[in-house]
């Protein structure tokens, strides 16, 4: 007699579910167990805030270097952001943004993490 293939009981399995946030629908990966995964987004460069104290650890250097090897590779490691009502706050990768806005972009891959402000 021939059994069906067995289905693992335990195996993870993910849906894809969605999150509006400031307009924008963020598309989200959730486990069987619950715990959100983090998909990347594009988030527009004009909706997110940089915290001062950030602000001032920008070296121009940098981020003409950044700029330059985006021009050639594009960005290859998103932000992250946290959801501030409509808009947004930079958690991660202050040069990384400010090459793209120098490049003339409108929007930044990243995640939204779920972070408390300081």
């Amino acid at each position: 007699m021939a059994h069906a293939p067995r289905r693992d009981l335990f195996a993870p399995r993910r849906m894809v579910t969605s999150l509006r946030c400031g307009g924008i629908l963020l598309p989200f990966l959730q486990s069987a167990g619950d715990s959100t995964l983090l998909e990347k987004t594009a988030f527009p460069i004009d909706r997110i805030r940089v915290p001062v104290k950030r602000a001032k650890t920008l070296d121009a250097m940098k981020v003409k270097t950044l700029a330059e090897s985006m021009l050639e590779e594009g960005q290859l490691t998103p932000i992250r952001v946290r959801a501030d009502g409509e808009n947004f706050v930079l958690i991660e990768g202050l040069h990384r943004l400010e090459a793209l806005r120098a490049l003339g972009e409108e929007t930044v891959v990243g995640y939204l993490v779920h972070a408390r402000p300081h």
